[in-house]
């Protein structure tokens, strides 16, 4: 017999942080510990910083990331931004054009191809990048204050090396035929 929508309801409500937290620990020992566990921690992270950021600034997250690709490496391309942020190219024009209506970054012609555009902020994207910048550096030491020196920089190296993996961004295992 199933329980009714109350009963469920009230289990729910007496779930305590514990048996979540025991939920989570069974989970990130699994046969799937290390995909969940980057999922876990970026989603975890995804949900309080995309929050903030279309809170205070009405913007998807992925638009102050390439926000900070154009100001970083001013002159790149709309293309090159999904490389440093793997998404979708039509994420990525949206966002430009997003970026571009609120006038934080423009647009030119590049000098060594009439057809590609290379991307500028303005001295309105930059200004904002920084806002941005000073809140996500404070929640990269709230995150990573569980982690003393020398874990921050392993984490940072396994991170690198995965990163630099060939097949990070594509997948024989998923491929679909």
């Amino acid at each position: 017999m199933a329980n009714p929508p109350e009963m469920a309801e009230s289990v729910m409500e007496n779930e305590t942080p514990l048996d979540m937290q025991h939920m989570l620990e069974q989970t990130l020992s699994s046969d799937l510990c290390y995909l969940m566990a980057v999922s876990y921690i970026v989603l975890a992270n995804n949900q309080v910083t995309n929050r903030y950021i279309e809170r205070e600034y009405d913007m998807p997250v992925h638009a102050w990331s390439a926000l900070y690709a154009i100001v970083t490496y001013p002159g790149l391309r709309a293309k090159d931004i999904q490389h440093l942020f793997p998404r979708p190219q039509n994420t990525i024009s949206r966002v430009v054009a997003l970026l571009e209506r609120r006038g934080l970054v423009h647009q030119i012609v590049s000098d060594q191809d009439g057809r590609a555009k290379s991307l500028l902020p303005t001295s309105a994207g930059i200004t904002l990048l920084n806002e941005i910048k000073e809140k996500a550096l404070e929640r990269q030491d709230e995150m990573f204050g569980v982690l003393n020196d020398e874990e921050r920089r392993t984490f940072l190296n396994l991170c690198r090396k995965i990163a630099a993996g060939q097949r990070l961004c594509h997948s024989e295992a998923m491929r679909t035929s």
